[in-house]
């Protein structure tokens, strides 16, 4: 699959890039990138939820009520959980969320979420460019000039650009990575992926050789 290369002002280039059919065009295994996005959301939650059992509830261990003759349960202590402000039953406990998935898993889920947005053209590729200075007004700019304004975006470059990734924190719909960083989550999530040229080379390099 050949598609062309942009400009960061928006107009054609006049280029075109073969998409590496390693990368994007895989047979696609969609119970794989449901384990690697599950992965991927498991490892966004802290774990530091906690609740206070009996034992741990700082009330007094006096004896409520004499045993017998209240018609009511004969609970013995204020921590006990039936009683408002005593300890919680089977409460939330700090935890690990961690989920594990092999590297093949992992790359696998990628490719084909990779490939499905190639199939739905939902992939662009823009030369390469940098800013002087961070500037969101001049990011938006370019944005605008590929006419990928209001959409999810995800931007991939090849090393970290300082600058750009500045540009581009304030807006709420748009996210610039290293392409090294990427995964299955962050594809799926985004309307469009736009590469830079040295980023989409770099990829294509990279999972050529692996496959080789």
């Amino acid at each position: 699959m050949n598609i062309s290369v942009y400009k960061s002002d928006g107009s054609d280039s006049g280029k075109k890039i073969e998409l590496s059919d390693f990368i994007f065009n895989v047979e696609v295994n969609e119970q794989v990138m449901y384990e690697a996005v599950r992965q991927y959301l498991a490892h966004q939650r802290q774990g530091t939820h906690k609740t206070k059992g009996r034992s741990e509830v700082n009330r007094t261990s006096k004896k409520a009520f004499k045993q017998k003759g209240t018609g009511g349960a004969r609970r013995g202590s204020y921590r006990s959980p039936i009683v408002k402000g005593g300890g919680t039953i089977f409460g939330p406990q700090p935890r690990s969320y961690t989920i594990g998935i092999n590297r093949k898993m992992k790359q696998l889920a990628r490719l084909s979420a990779l490939t499905l947005k190639a199939r739905a053209e939902e992939i662009m590729v823009v030369e390469d460019f940098s800013m002087e200075t961070p500037s969101t007004k001049g990011f938006t700019a370019v944005m605008s000039a590929l006419k990928v304004t209001g959409q999810k975006v995800l931007l991939l470059t090849d090393t970290a650009d300082k600058n750009v990734y500045l540009s581009s924190r304030n807006l709420q719909k748009t996210s610039v990575k290293n392409v090294g960083d990427l995964n299955t989550y962050e594809i799926m999530n985004a309307d469009v992926i736009i590469f830079t040229t040295s980023a989409i080379a770099n990829l294509q390099t990279e999972n050529t050789v692996e496959a080789a």
